[in-house]
């Protein structure tokens, strides 16, 4: 993995590019602008030394979408996030209040979040620049949206539909433009095959992540996974099942690690209401090593309290039991985690518990508002997690 197709593409070329291919006109429309509010409180509170963190953030973000011209489009986007009135009791991770206050993960920051030339013709999508790129429902790839401040890639990504049932994708990326502002930014070798096959029983999805950060040092995480999702339906009840596993080999440390994944889940949407039970693991190698996934939209997945963003050494193995209804014009989810251990050792097996709710409401086609709460219990004192309470409350504008 020693390779790249793309280092770096700069604004002005992506630019260049565009207007040569499109051949646009003076009187002709160049493309369109919107622009995208995001004001959120969000408060933690930890049964440790650390004072309770409390954080108001707004975060713009300016989205310009050229024309399309032969097949050729383009997109620019800036992306801004600022404490408001004043309210920034947070660690936030870039060293403001570290080992006072909890973290809360929203650094002020302004930056480039998307630049990219993006060419269609038939079934064939490629798109080469700074770019958003999510796979099967973020578990492995993922834009990490939750945070103020989204991940993108540097890089290219092709994407083929061959036929109706079958589409095959492809990234290399060069860079991993994290949540943490761009001081923390990752330059990287990483390559991703996705391949999608629809059938009569659900979408099978075969895959290989190889990733790799470009420090210059021995290191690398190559995970190879399959998956099926599927529902079928009998009478008015909607039956859901999603079933995969993977297996990844790492190098970390100057050492070698194995670990396997698994994930199964079924449900049923009736009357309004849907009902979901999983049952993840995220497996460890005798102790000393969990399983990874570096670039996934983590706060997705594992409870909302983001206690395991990091899988632990001894493994995570969760079981989960998922409500969701729709309800005095908003949609409500309510959901409940049993934590433990894959591999456990002494003092280390149960991992505590979480309960989770999310409420959101639109209004009109504009505007969206929510609250979000999320209770972690600890579990096994070695462990070295604390009981953690933490509350969201949003409001986002689209124009």
């Amino acid at each position: 993995m020693k390779y790249s197709i793309i280092k770096k593409i700069p604004i002005a070329i992506l630019l260049s590019v565009l207007v040569s291919a499109n051949s646009l006109s003076a009187d002709e429309s160049l493309g369109t602008a919107d622009v995208n509010f995001n004001l959120r409180y969000e408060s933690v509170e930890q049964n440790n030394a650390l004072q309770d963190a409390d954080a108001l953030t707004l975060r713009t973000r300016l989205t310009y979408t050229f024309k399309e011209k032969d097949g050729f489009s383009a997109l620019v986007e800036f992306e801004d996030s600022r404490n408001i009135l004043g309210i920034t009791d947070y660690n936030n991770t870039l060293g403001q209040n570290a080992g006072v206050y909890s973290v809360i993960a929203d650094p002020e920051t302004t930056e480039l979040d998307q630049a990219f030339v993006h060419y269609k013709r038939d079934g064939l999508k490629i798109k080469a620049g700074r770019q958003v790129i999510t796979y099967d429902g973020h578990r492995f790839v993922g834009h990490v949206g939750w945070r103020q401040d989204r991940q993108t890639f540097d890089g290219l990504t092709i994407n083929y539909k061959a036929s109706d049932d079958l589409i095959l994708n492809y990234a290399n990326i060069t860079q991993r433009n994290r949540i943490f502002a761009e001081v923390r930014d990752l330059e990287s070798e990483d390559h991703l095959f996705n391949l999608a096959y629809t059938t009569a029983i659900g979408k099978v999805t075969g895959y290989g992540y190889l990733l790799e950060v470009d420090d210059e040092t021995d290191n690398g995480i190559d995970t190879y996974g399959i998956s099926l999702k599927g529902s079928f339906t009998v009478g008015e009840t909607k039956t859901l099942y999603h079933a995969e596993f993977a297996r990844q080999s790492a190098i970390a440390n100057g050492a070698d690690f194995d670990a396997d994944y698994l994930f199964i889940e079924g449900g049923a949407v009736f009357g309004g209401f849907t009902t979901k039970i999983g049952y993840e693991v995220l497996g460890s190698d005798s102790g000393n090593y969990g399983f990874a996934t570096p670039l996934a939209t983590l706060h997705k997945f594992n409870g909302f309290t983001d206690q395991f963003l990091a899988t632990p050494d001894v493994g995570l193995v969760d079981v989960y039991a998922t409500f969701a209804t729709s309800a005095l014009g908003a949609k409500w989810t309510l959901t409940y985690h049993d934590f433990s251990a894959d591999e456990s050792s002494t003092g280390i097996d149960d991992l505590g518990s979480e309960v989770n709710l999310v409420v959101a409401k639109k209004f009109s086609k504009r505007y969206t508002a929510g609250f979000k709460y999320g209770a972690y219990s600890a579990g096994d004192a070695a462990a070295g997690k604390v009981d953690t309470d933490k509350i969201w409350i949003w409001l986002s504008a689209q124009y």
